[in-house]
């Protein structure tokens, strides 16, 4: 079912207000998700370790040789998918709002709804 013109006029203006108030929050992701091709190269060198273990430990029978593979193999994923300490640290020293003391999650999310609001 078709949208009347004003309700699209209405969904147009929502969305227009959204990105503009969530703006912020979107850049702010986008420098805390990116990966360091450094970071994907020796993860991938790793998992390609691990698993040159792993199946050395299952063609010679010894458990614990393929578990170590394992090991190497699931450490070589989570290095890939870790940001670059560079990246981390820069937005560690980014400034941040003092977030009042002793207030309820409910408090501060309601502060922080109202200088969104206000354009602060």
């Amino acid at each position: 079912m078709p949208l009347s013109e004003q309700e699209q006029r209405l969904l147009d203006e929502m969305e227009r207000h959204l990105m503009g108030n969530d703006a912020d929050v979107v850049k702010a992701d986008g420098g805390t998700r990116a990966l360091s091709y450094r970071n994907i190269v020796i993860g991938s060198l790793l998992v390609l370790a691990g698993l040159g273990v792993l199946v050395f430990g299952l063609s010679s029978q010894i458990i614990v040789v393929g578990v170590v593979g394992f090991v190497v193999m699931l450490g070589g994923v989570v290095f890939a998918l870790t940001p670059s300490r560079h990246l981390r640290s820069s937005v560690a020293h980014a400034p941040r709002a003092a977030k009042p003391s002793g207030a309820s999650f409910m408090d501060r999310m309601n502060d922080r709804w109202d200088r969104r609001q206000e354009g602060r």
